[in-house]
């Protein structure tokens, strides 16, 4: 039955067969004319994006830190009764005595206004102290700067 069909539309077959070759022909001298026609427009392009992965991969093994940092944190516990300032690290952050006052209540857990209290001044007195402190250590809350002041030996 097929080669009947086949037989039968013969010439009609053979038509649409050339017709997709030719039409097949001209695409592919259609495409070989555009680049060659811009050729030196494709091969730059190229060059373009080969250098931009080679330096977005050579920025990405440059820009890694070549060592880690490895912070390691100890607990310190020191005893009240024999606790001695360390006079150099207190005299390297510049606390004033009084400053030195505010942050050894401030690790008691008071707040400003008990502190402003406990030594007869304003409240303005305390924040400025405070955060003269804050400065000083080189932290943002209360918190890092009872830390900071214990890990230095400045208080107990």
């Amino acid at each position: 039955m097929l080669l009947n069909f086949i037989s039968q539309y013969r010439s009609v077959i053979l038509y649409g067969v050339l017709l997709a070759v030719l039409l097949l022909l001209l695409r592919w001298l259609e495409w070989h004319f555009i680049i060659i026609d811009n050729s030196v427009e494709l091969y730059a392009g190229g060059v373009a994006v080969v250098f931009t992965a080679l330096g977005m991969w050579l920025y990405s093994k440059l820009s890694k830190p070549k060592t880690e940092t490895l912070i390691i944190e100890k607990k310190v516990i020191i005893d009240p009764q024999n606790f001695e300032a360390d006079n150099e690290a207190l005299a390297s952050t510049g606390l004033s005595k009084r400053e030195l006052e505010v942050l050894q209540l401030m690790a008691k857990g008071l707040s400003n206004q008990d502190i402003a209290d406990q030594m007869f001044v304003s409240l303005n007195t305390i924040k400025t102290h405070s955060s003269k402190v804050f400065e000083k250590l080189d932290v943002q809350r209360r918190t890092q700067a009872v830390d900071k002041a214990k890990k230095l030996r400045l208080i107990a």
